[in-house]
């Protein structure tokens, strides 16, 4: 069975797509900056604020993830009916300006809450921006719609990774999130006086709509009755977990495991460590990042045309591909051999953006799109940003310590044994594909 025609999207121009597009793009790009800067980070405010590893995980997810699951799924529900433009402006404004408060944490619980503050101002933006995605183009090319803007994730933490490692050699990692934070005004004002409402246009037949919408209730009862969507939710949660808990202490890992041989490195440039790796880490794993986004939502509309099953069956194969290349990359002994590794499971790792982003809108209506999202993230960053960092950090404290490995190993051995779960993940995405032709609508 192959995928049906979508309805036609609103009669919006090419230009202004684009346009639209790649400011949704700018915004996701702080949106991850602003989330991720936190991690090239890390080392260095783990010694000035003496923090042990479960600490930098509780910091670098779950203080975030706690009220962006929370606040996600009541944004997301007034997003069905509101201006979803004005919701992502105030969300841009508001985590910037606790991004900015980040730098002027003087201890571990002032740098939780200000974190708290960033995931509540962020929780505004994915739903509603997913929603507007899939209102500005047809269902034929809205994998690769979405996965352009899921490019923000790569790109942002790239920019996070090298931006964060120059200025904190620079000037100290305060210095860094004031820097971070900055752009989202101008983005929260370019988002509310240029970003288009469709709904506008539908005048009075979306006000219809907006007055007979489903409850939440309905909503949740249409969402809850989809087998596709929750193997796909539970199966990116897993990606996630390993995705999160990786990007929180792949920097720690070079650190420990590295530290001399890249600092004799980065002098040659004239560098820091902070800054070299940062920088090097950052493109590697941001560009190659990104274009694996890109190539699973070109591939995903291709054959996703043919048969649907092929939005599942190419997140389920390369995420299994990815686990021996990383595995590899954490025990080769040479620093730059481990970095140049790096570069490929990110390519496999991000495959899954467009099919499944795109799986998820098509899999509801489209007054239900925004609420299928915010449940999908909700779970999602929950385990995946919640627990990931967390996770990763305390059994690396547990490797470290009670177990004799030492700091390096610990992390090391963490690191690795969290990228097991992918083996789930892939049988989750393959299972998948046994009900998404039946169960997609849209």
């Amino acid at each position: 069975m192959t995928a049906q025609t979508g309805a036609a999207a609103p009669a919006i121009s090419p230009g202004y797509r684009r346009y639209a597009l790649w400011v949704l793009l700018v915004i996701y790009i702080l949106n991850f900056l602003d989330r991720q800067i936190v991690t090239i980070l890390a080392e260095p405010i783990k010694n000035e604020l003496g923090l042990k590893d479960w600490q930098l995980g509780m910091m670098t997810g779950l203080a975030f993830a706690i009220f962006y699951t929370i606040l996600g799924i009541p944004i997301a529900r007034y997003a069905e009916r509101g201006n979803r433009p004005f919701i992502i402006a105030t969300a841009v404004a508001a985590w910037s300006f606790f991004t900015v408060l980040c730098g002027f944490a003087q201890n571990f619980w002032q740098l939780v809450l200000a974190r708290v503050g960033v995931g509540i101002g962020e929780a505004g933006c994915t739903p509603p921006a997913h929603s507007l995605i899939s209102d500005y183009v047809s269902r034929e090319k809205r994998a690769s719609a979405l996965a352009f803007y899921s490019l923000g994730t790569p790109i942002g933490g790239l920019l996070g990774m090298a931006l964060g490692g120059l200025i904190a050699d620079a000037w100290g990692w305060r210095a860094a999130f004031f820097v971070a934070g900055a752009p989202g005004v101008v983005m929260a004002i370019v988002a509310a006086t240029t970003l288009m409402e469709p709904r506008k246009r539908l005048g009075a037949d979306f006000a219809a709509k907006k007055a007979g919408g489903p409850s939440f209730a309905e909503a949740l009862a249409e969402i809850r009755g989809k087998r596709t969507f929750w193997l796909i939710a539970w199966g990116v949660s897993i990606k996630a977990f390993i995705g999160y808990g990786s990007g929180a202490f792949i920097a720690p890992f070079f650190f420990r495991n590295h530290g001399a041989e890249l600092t004799q490195i980065a002098a040659g440039y004239g560098l820091g460590l902070a800054g070299f790796l940062g920088l090097t880490l950052g493109l590697v794993v941001g560009l190659t990042g990104a274009f694996g986004i890109w190539l699973g939502g070109q591939l995903a509309d291709r054959f996703g045309a043919r048969d649907l099953r092929h939005y599942m069956g190419i997140p389920a194969v390369s995420t299994l591909l990815g686990i021996p290349i990383y595995i590899t990359a954490l025990f080769v002994e040479s620093a730059m051999l481990a970095i140049l590794l790096m570069a490929v499971p990110p390519i496999l790792n991000g495959l899954w953006y467009g099919p499944a982003y795109a799986a998820i809108q098509g899999l509801v209506r489209p007054e239900t799109r925004a609420t299928a999202t915010a449940i999908m993230l909700f779970i999602v960053n929950l385990i995946g940003l919640g627990m990931g960092p967390l996770l990763v950090g305390a059994l690396s404290d547990l490797l470290a310590g009670p177990f004799g490995l030492g700091p390096a190993e610990g992390v090391r051995w963490s690191l690795a044994l969290s990228t097991l779960f992918g083996v789930f993940a892939s049988v989750l995405f393959w299972m998948a594909r046994g009900s998404i032709r039946e169960e997609m609508v849209s």
